[in-house]
This record gives structure tokens, C-alpha cells and sequence, in this order.
């Protein structure tokens, strides 16, 4: 039986005591401060001397300065909350390096926060049981909830306190994932504002708007933060609240996708979507509707969902004329608003819904080939291709 072997990423909700809050405070001020200060020596070093020095160079420099009175505080945190900031701002400079990413930037205090634990391999078995316990170095025993068994044990666990006081701990393990039973039925979807997502046998989501939903609580709760008197407690409870009103806008809309891309990755072997230019679209008029949507977090979670589960996600080139394309005759309209919702075609009569129709030939460009960078869709832009377009059908099988 085929399966995949993969790094799946788990995250649990924890509530920490008062000793252990206070610890973690601590933590993440010191991680915080390992961080910033690293990164002006560094950024110092090459300014005045053309010098480039690592993360681990400053790991000497902090045992020197554990040895001072003024820095005899840094002895009370965990080494290991500091090597791991450092380490990850070598991976952040050479992502910069790298062109994959911007300059680091010094980190401020307030909002989301994080440090990262190594777990020895050698005693693991007595500080991680999976689904019953984990014991953190400077921490001990912390309350986690666990809502499923991971299926492994980790290697690296991450702490992270969100913006609205909330804890969450994060582990990866290697596991195997069996793949759900083979179809023989395809879907073509249309995604958009209006309904987030459109299937070609006529299934309309509609759009939940989440943020739109919590607008007047957000309003009102931003108003009476802005009221406060900046540095005075109750400012911070009123910015509390408005971040608890953020997060559940979040975990809402998280929710919504999963359960939506789980149903689609359930019911269809063949899935066929557009490749669609999100960061274009967020950036016009209606950029607010498309973040609220959440159609990036969409197409992220099919791909990875259909590879994990042995389904064929198909992504048709950007520039196929779904919506003008009669998808009965093939006749093509020459232009079709925003506006029109729904139309007949002149050339065999038949009446369409924009976004069923939409659908149905985003499933039709599939099923001949015309994928994301095919010759015929490149050929139709007048440029040239770039080869062959394998058959919808062909994948190659996890092993």
C-alpha cells in the first residue's frame, strides 16, 4: 500500500501557572534581547569594519558576558533560549543573503512571542510522552491540551505567546500519512468573492466574511483603546481586547478553509483550480474582501492536503477566459462584466451561471491539458511554451 512519510507540524494550546507565565516572560525578554543586540553588533561590524560575523560568534561574546555583574541575569535563562534565537538569525540572514527575504529587523516588546526548546534525544523518554506529557528545561511539567497523538517524537519544541495572551506549543515529527481511498470523479472550482469557492457541479460556498462580521465590535473596541492613556493599564486591557477580537477573526476563518479543502480533498480525486495572482488582487479596491477571504490559505492547504492524501491538484494557467467561454458550445463572448452574474449564450441558447460556467471550464482546460505554463495557454498569449503538459491523470505516487 502506498503512503507518504512526512514532517507534519502539530500545535497545542497550553496554560501555563503564574510561575511558569512569569518564567516564560523572562524567556522571551531574554530570547528578545539576544536577538537585538546580536544583530547591531553584526550590523556594526560591517558597517565600520566590513566584517561579517555569525549568530554563533556572539554565543563567545554572551558566555564573557555572563561573567559581568551587570549581565549576571543571563545566567537564570536557559542557554538553549538563546543559542536558538541566534540560530535563527543566521537562517534570516541567509534567506537575506539569498534574496529570499529582507534585512532582519529588531524585534519589539508586545505582541506575538516566541523561543524554541531542543529536547535531548538521550532522556526524551522522560520528559515527552506523546499525547500525555512534556517537560521544557526551566519550565518542568506544562499543561498542555492535547487534542490528537502525533505519531512521533520531537525534535525541537517552539513556545509561542500570541497577541491576545494566549499560549501555544508547536512540535514537528516525522509520520506517515495513508492516502484515502482512489476515485474517478474530477471537479473544476472557481473561486471568488462573492462565494469563496464554486464547483463545477454547481456547489456555492458563499463567503462567510468574518472580518465583516466583527467590524462594529472592532470598531468599538479600537475607539476605546485609542482613548486610553498610553503606558496605563487599562490601555492595555482595552489593546488586549482588541487582539482577542483579531485572533477569533483568525481562528474562524482558519477553521472555515480547513474544513472546506478537507471536504474537497475527501470527495474528488481530480481537483482543478485557477492560478489566480492573490498578491495582484490584494492590492487593488477590494484588497480588504480578498485578505478577508483567505484564497492563498485556500490554494496552500489543497496543495498539501492532495499530496498528503494521493489527490491530483491540477492548476490551469491564470489567463484561460473562464468566464466568457460558453462551456456547452465553446463560444466566447467578447467581453463579460463584473456585473453580469448570469447569461446566454448567442450561439446555442444555453443560460449559464457566471461562476458554475467559470467552473466548468476551469475542469475542461484540466482535462486537455492547458496547466500553468502549458504551450497551448502560453500559445494563446502569443508567447512561446515551455513543453510538454503531462496527462491530468499521471502523478507520481508517494512512496
Amino acid at each position: 500500500m502506498l503512503y507518504v512519510m512526512t514532517m507534519i507540524a502539530y500545535k497545542f494550546r497550553f496554560y501555563p501557572t503564574s510561575a511558569q507565565e512569569q518564567a516564560l516572560c523572562k524567556m522571551f525578554g531574554a530570547a528578545r534581547w539576544a536577538w537585538n543586540t546580536c544583530l547591531a553588533w553584526r550590523s556594526a561590524a560591517y558597517t565600520l569594519d566590513g566584517e561579517s560575523v555569525s549568530g554563533m560568534s556572539f554565543s563567545k561574546e554572551l558566555t564573557w558576558l555572563k561573567t559581568l555583574e551587570p549581565f549576571s541575569w543571563l545566567k537564570e535563562i536557559p542557554t538553549v533560549v538563546y543559542n536558538q534565537a541566534l540560530r535563527d538569525q543566521d537562517k534570516a540572514f541567509s534567506a537575506f543573503f539569498a534574496k529570499r527575504a529582507r534585512y532582519p529587523k529588531f524585534r519589539r516588546k508586545g505582541g506575538p512571542e516566541s523561543i524554541r526548546f531542543q529536547l535531548n534525544q538521550r532522556t526524551v523518554m522522560s520528559n515527552f510522552r506523546d499525547g500525555e506529557l512534556l517537560k521544557l528545561h526551566g519550565l518542568g511539567k506544562i499543561d498542555v491540551c492535547w487534542s490528537r497523538k502525533m505519531g512521533g517524537v520531537p525534535k525541537m519544541v517552539t513556545v509561542r505567546r500570541d497577541a491576545s495572551g494566549r499560549y501555544f506549543v508547536s512540535m514537528t515529527v516525522e509520520t506517515v500519512v495513508d492516502p484515502l481511498p482512489q476515485k474517478t470523479n474530477a471537479v473544476g472550482i472557481d473561486v471568488g468573492l462573492k462565494d469563496i469557492v464554486v464547483t463545477s457541479d454547481g456547489m456555492k460556498t458563499g463567503n462567510p466574511r468574518h472580518l465583516r462580521k466583527a467590524e462594529k465590535k472592532l470598531k468599538r473596541a479600537q475607539r476605546q483603546a485609542s482613548r486610553k492613556v498610553k503606558g496605563s493599564n487599562r490601555r492595555k486591557k482595552a489593546v488586549l481586547k482588541v487582539a482577542k477580537l483579531h485572533a477569533k477573526v483568525a481562528d474562524t476563518r482558519a477553521d472555515f478553509l480547513h474544513k472546506l479543502s478537507t471536504g474537497l480533498i475527501r470527495e474528488y480525486q481530480i481537483i482543478a483550480i485557477e492560478d489566480l495572482s492573490i498578491k495582484g488582487m490584494a492590492r487593488g479596491r477590494l484588497s480588504r474582501s480578498v485578505a478577508d477571504a483567505g484564497l492563498g490559505e485556500l490554494r496552500r492547504l489543497l496543495t498539501y492536503k492532495a499530496e498528503w492524501y494521493g489527490r491530483n491538484l491540477v492548476v490551469i494557467d491564470r489567463w484561460e477566459p473562464t468566464s466568457k467561454v460558453c462551456s456547452e458550445c465553446g463560444h466566447k463572448m467578447d467581453s463579460m462584466p463584473l456585473t453580469v452574474r448570469e447569461w446566454t449564450c448567442p450561439e446555442c441558447g444555453s443560460d449559464h451561471d457566471r461562476d458554475v460556467n467559470a467552473a466548468r471550464n476551469v475542469l475542461t482546460a484540466a482535462m486537455v491539458g492547458r496547466t500553468k505554463g502549458s504551450a497551448q495557454s502560453a500559445k494563446a498569449r502569443g508567447v512561446e511554451g515551455s513543453g510538454a503538459v503531462p496527462p491530468v491523470t499521471a502523478r507520481n505516487q508517494p512512496r
